[in-house]
């Protein structure tokens, strides 16, 4: 068969033992996870780790992919409990540190700078947004779900996501420096 292997082709290949299937699997999403919990949790050692503890939960619980559903859409189902969880158990434990937040990457110090400035400033403006909304808007314009998807993954109607996501760019768009990053 030639083209594109489906996600539902790799996750049953990975259910029969083959980890090159769960391998490609991963590569196909550990980027979009990392960059979902980056967003959520604002550290990349803490994103790091959560898309980790993503990967595992979901090696463990393989099985349980009923195939309803698109694979993305349980998988993100999982990172978001998981940062949900974190965010959680961070707010219990202590204040969050903002000289952690965005430490620099493997870029050129232009590079660098333009793109640390950017994602502090969005991820701030973020930040100031209540947990649900900042999840709606995450799992919308960085996931590319459709609200439909976004309901089934927060367990909300439709509607209810789009009025999360329609107050979210109302208190976004009041953020000036988010204006100017962008």
């Amino acid at each position: 068969m030639l083209g594109t292997v489906t996600d539902e082709d790799l996750v049953a290949k990975a259910l029969k033992g083959s980890n090159s299937a769960w391998t490609k699997l991963v590569k196909r999403y550990e980027k979009r996870v990392y960059n979902y919990a980056l967003r959520m949790v604002g550290h990349p050692d803490d994103a790091f780790d959560l898309m980790q503890e993503v990967f595992v939960g979901v090696h463990r619980n393989l099985a349980g992919f009923r195939g309803d559903g698109a694979f993305p859409a349980w998988l993100f189902r999982i990172a978001n409990f998981r940062c949900t969880d974190y965010l959680r158990r961070r707010r219990q434990t202590e204040e969050y540190d903002d000289q952690r937040a965005f430490a620099n990457g493997a870029q050129g110090p232009e590079e660098q700078a333009f793109t640390t400035h950017t994602n502090e400033q969005i991820a701030g403006a973020l930040a100031k947004l209540p947990n649900d909304q900042r999840q709606v808007v995450e799992l919308k314009f960085f996931q590319h779900f459709t609200f439909e998807d976004i309901a089934g993954q927060l367990g909300i109607s439709p509607n209810t996501a789009k009025t999360r996501l329609y107050s979210a760019l109302k208190k976004l768009k009041q953020h000036e420096e988010l204006r100017d990053a962008l």
